[in-house]
């Protein structure tokens, strides 16, 4: 199988569910947004030195592709999301939180390269995030992919601190 097919030549996409779009679509500029941060992820993943960090990681790009990206790259088909995906981030979260010292200042990103990388993957979250708010303005999406990725955000945040912090 070749890895070019020649369909998008045109300017045009074909979505999971089938139906093709053009490129620059607000559908295909979220999951295009959440690729990204998949990307960015995979970079944390190979830089971060605390194997339960690498592993949540891990975790959270199967979330990505499996879930997120397979909602987004679909028009009109049952979610794959769910408030089950917002619970286990929401635990994540906690879990990491209560073995850290309480936040009291800003923290500046760069202690170490896998919480630097971690922090890109916050912001890349955050602007996939108002891409798929402008993208709900336009087409029908589930709003639990909305909460996933504020939750993501969040949990970006947390184990960047973790790494710096947990050993």
């Amino acid at each position: 199988m070749k890895i070019y097919t020649k369909t998008g030549d045109k300017g045009t996409t074909g979505l999971y569910t089938g139906q093709r779009v053009e490129k620059d679509s607000a559908r295909v500029e979220a999951y295009g947004n959440v690729d990204e941060i998949n990307s960015a992820l995979g970079l944390a993943r190979a830089l971060v030195k605390n194997p339960e960090v690498r592993e949540t990681i891990l975790e959270l790009q199967k979330l990505l592709m499996q879930r997120v990206m397979s909602d987004l790259a679909s028009d009109g088909a049952p979610a794959y999301t769910s408030v089950k995906d917002v619970t286990r981030l929401e635990e994540l979260i906690d879990s990491y939180t209560q073995r850290m010292k309480p936040l009291n200042h800003f923290i500046i990103p760069g202690d170490t390269p896998g919480a630097a990388a971690l922090d890109v993957a916050r912001t890349t979250t955050r602007r996939a995030e108002r891409q798929v708010w402008r993208m709900s303005r336009q087409e029908s999406i589930d709003d639990v992919i909305l909460v996933v990725l504020n939750r993501l955000s969040d949990l970006c945040f947390t184990l960047a601190r973790a790494e710096v912090e947990i050993s």
